[in-house]
Formats: structure tokens, C-alpha cells, sequence
């Protein structure tokens, strides 16, 4: 008789977990209070929502703001932040707020769930990233407020700030300007430019690097995990700025009528919001076709372990670089900052990146049968947003078919997760073999 406990392991309830908010959620997105038109969404419409909200991915299949109702809107709220937190994060503090002690299963779970090496220290862990969350999305929700009281009367410019600094923080990209604009009309305005990218690059960096950060002031040391996350995101930052800059400079549908300011503002919103936050100030259909794809790239890689993001990770990308590298010199070690990268990080990077790959060739297959009659790079696009939680659209998203929607429904749900966690809930995990196959020799290349 195969135990019931076999079934509860950190994998499976994380998966559950978020599939019970997802129903949660799309039950409540259906009533009549929550769209302005008093009627409600139809059920593939709101699962599709409360599925983009809770994996904080930002695909919309109706224009938020000039759908939903102040209820419907704080039901997309809460479940970007839960979704964006974890759902074990705020059971935790729950049960810290009950004076309830934290057992090791649930210790457990929120290891997996933050993708920890450790388990010492997690729940004081949880406590700071709820300070710290709280604390960014203050100072991010201030600032955003302030800028829109400029354009709208201040109670409106608060919950707009507020709405989009959480919105942001945890990388969703929804937004409340209404039809399909998102940040478009703010693309060279310093303080909504530089405020959103702060707080997609805070959210993206995971929280554990957040916290190794807070305490070098005592330690006075890095861990590699968090040299690895701030050095590749600077690398990805810059480098995908200066190429956007290049790219679109003469693009007179994106950054060609700008000023030069202008158009360093609309190349760096653009190098920072495809990991992984979904927000855009220039209209994607419009970008060049060496934009689109630099912007699938990095979507795909997505953004720190442990972090509001999806993608493979920027961790999985640089192992992937390391590896590639090493093999190129010929040497036998895999180095980053002068520490060896053991062979199973290295075999699960590959694992992560292929699985990622696997995901989204096939969503893109899908979506060009069920879809058919758009341009290649729309399906791919799609497949890349959906899978790297990010929520960046060609705008495909709205016209997609009942079918369609279902695909990209369980392709954010998979980047969300991520294609190990499903795997491992999935499958039964074995931790030795009782054998060894004799040793076989491939030539390769």
C-alpha cells in the first residue's frame, strides 16, 4: 500500500499549493463585483488571470484597468504578492503571528520553495524578506505616487503608485493605464523609469542574495551564489542595454523621436524588464526583430534563484557560460571567482536549461497549430514570455484561442514553478542506484 505521506514531500505541496490560489483566485475574478461591467469573467478568462497574477508573468487576456473593478483589481494584487512571495511565506508568517512554532516539515517546504541550500536559518530568512518587502514596496510605492499625482487626482496617484511598485517588485507587470499601454506613456520620464527598474532588479535578485547583502556589513563576505547572481545581472543589464540602444536608435516607432536621454531611459527599461517583470515602455509589436530576439534571450534566462522571476536563471546561464569556457581552453574544472563548480550543479544546470528549451519549442509547435495565421516569432515570443514568467506580448496573448490560453496556462504555471519542482512532484525521486552500467564512449562534435 503506497503511504500517504509519499505524496506530501515539498515538491508536491508546493505544486498543490499554488494550484488551490490559482482556483482561488479565478473563482473570485468570476463573480460580478469583481469587473466593471458587473458581469464577471468567464471562467478560461479568469483562471487564465489569476494564473499570470499568481506566477507573476503579466499576460493579459483583457486589458486590467479598463476591465475590473477596485475588487477584482486588489484580487490581481493579492495574488501577485502571494504568488510573487510564496504562498508558504505568508503561511509562515501566519503561523509566526499565532505564536505558532515553525516544525520541520514546513521548514522544509520553505527551502524548497526559496531553492535554499540550507535549511539553518530559514525562518529568520522569511521574517527579513517580509521586511524587506515591505519596505521596497513602501519607498517604490512613495516615489510612483508622487510622479502620478502629476497626471491624476492623489488618491488615484497612490493606489496607481502603490498598485504598480508591488506589481513591479515581484516582477508581474500588470498595470492599470488601461488599453494595453502599460508604462508607454512614461518612456523618458527619469523617476517612473528608473524607480520600476530598481524594483524589478531588486525583485529579481532573490531574496537570499538581498539578505547576504544586508548582513556583509558583519560578514564582510559573498557567498559565490551571490557574486555569481550580481555579477551576471550587471553583465545582462548593461550589456542588453547598450544593444537595445543600438538597435532601436533610429527606430522611429520606438526610441528614433527621443532625445538622447530619452533614449538611454527606453534601452534600459527594456534591458531590465524581459527578466522578468513584463512592464514595457515601447510597443513590442514595434521593436526590430534584433530587439525581439535579444528580448526571447533574456527571457528565457530570467533572473535570480529564489526571486519573485522566472526563467532558467541567471545562476543556471552562467554555469551553462563557465562550463562552455572550460571546455574551450581544455581545462577540466569549471571555475567561477576561484571556486570549483561541482558536477551536479553543473548536470543540473544543464538539466534546468534543456528542460526550459524542451518547454518552450513545444509551446511554440502548439501555439503555431491552435493559433495559426501570425508571424513565427509571435508564437516563440509567447512561448518565451509564458515560460520565463515574464508577460511581455506581441499581442498575441488577447486573440488567443480557447486552447490556446489552456497552453499558456500551463506553461506559466511550469516556468513558475520550475520544470525541476514539477519533475520532482511528479516523479519519484531515488537518491542512490543499486547499480552501474559499464562506462560507453560517443564522439561528440
Amino acid at each position: 500500500m503506497i503511504k500517504i505521506k509519499e505524496y506530501l514531500d515539498p515538491p508536491k505541496i508546493l505544486v498543490l499549493g499554488f494550484a488551490t490560489i490559482i482556483m482561488i483566485g479565478a473563482i473570485l475574478l468570476t463573480l460580478p463585483i469583481a469587473t466593471e461591467d458587473g458581469i464577471g469573467l468567464l471562467f478560461l478568462d479568469a483562471l487564465f488571470t489569476a494564473t499570470s497574477a499568481t506566477c507573476v508573468t503579466g499576460l493579459v487576456v483583457v486589458d486590467t484597468g479598463d476591465t475590473f473593478s477596485i475588487f477584482g483589481e486588489l484580487v490581481i494584487l493579492t495574488l501577485i504578492q502571494v504568488g510573487g512571495l510564496g504562498f508558504m511565506t505568508f503561511a509562515t508568517f501566519l503561523f509566526l503571528l499565532l505564536g505558532k512554532k515553525i516544525s520541520l516539515k514546513e521548514r522544509l517546504l520553505l527551502k524548497e520553495a526559496f531553492n535554499n541550500i540550507h535549511l539553518a536559518g530559514i525562518v529568520k530568512l522569511v521574517k527579513r524578506i517580509l521586511i524587506f518587502t515591505a519596505l521596497i514596496e513602501s519607498i517604490g510605492g512613495i516615489l510612483l505616487s508622487i510622479r502620478f499625482s502629476i497626471d491624476m487626482p492623489i488618491g488615484k496617484a497612490i493606489y496607481y503608485g502603490f498598485f504598480h511598485a508591488i506589481s513591479n517588485f515581484n516582477n508581474a507587470g500588470f498595470d492599470l493605464m488601461g488599453e494595453y499601454r502599460s508604462l508607454t506613456p512614461y518612456v523618458d520620464d527619469p523617476i517612473v523609469v528608473l524607480t520600476v527598474c530598481t524594483m524589478i532588479t531588486l525583485g529579481g535578485l532573490g531574496f537570499i542574495v538581498m539578505n547576504e547583502i544586508y548582513e556583509y556589513r558583519e560578514t564582510r563576505r559573498l557567498s559565490i551564489h551571490t557574486k555569481v547572481v550580481l555579477f551576471t545581472t550587471l553583465i545582462l543589464t548593461v550589456g542588453s542595454t547598450i544593444l537595445i540602444f543600438l538597435f532601436e536608435y533610429g527606430n522611429d516607432n520606438t526610441l528614433g523621436p527621443l532625445s538622447f536621454f530619452g533614449k538611454f531611459l527606453g534601452a534600459l527599461f527594456h534591458g531590465v524588464t524581459p527578466r522578468t517583470a513584463g512592464s514595457n515602455t515601447l510597443p513590442i509589436a514595434d521593436l526590430t526583430h534584433s530587439t525581439l530576439f535579444l528580448t526571447i534571450l533574456l527571457m528565457f534566462i530570467g533572473a535570480g534563484p529564489g526571486s519573485t522571476a522566472g526563467g532558467i536563471k541567471i545562476t543556471t546561464f552562467a554555469v551553462l557560460m563557465a562550463t562552455f569556457w572550460s571546455q574551450i581552453k581544455g581545462k577540466e574544472d569549471v571555475v567561477l571567482f576561484k571556486r570549483r563548480i561541482v558536477i551536479e550543479t553543473i548536470l543540473k544546470a544543464f538539466t534546468v536549461a534543456i528542460s526550459g528549451l524542451i518547454i518552450v519549442i513545444i509551446v511554440t509547435l502548439l501555439l503555431s497549430i491552435t493559433d495559426k495565421g501570425q508571424h513565427f516569432i509571435m508564437y516563440l515570443f509567447e512561448a518565451a514570455s509564458a515560460f520565463g514568467t515574464v508577460g511581455l506580448s506581441m499581442g498575441l496573448t488577447p486573440e488567443l484561442s480557447p486552447i490556446g490560453r489552456i497552453i499558456i496556462i500551463l506553461t506559466m504555471f511550469a516556468g513558475r514553478l520550475g520544470p525541476l519542482t514539477l519533475g520532482f512532484a511528479i516523479t519519484k525521486r531515488r537518491t542512490s542506484e543499486a547499480f552501474h552500467h559499464p562506462k560507453g564512449k560517443i564522439m561528440i562534435g
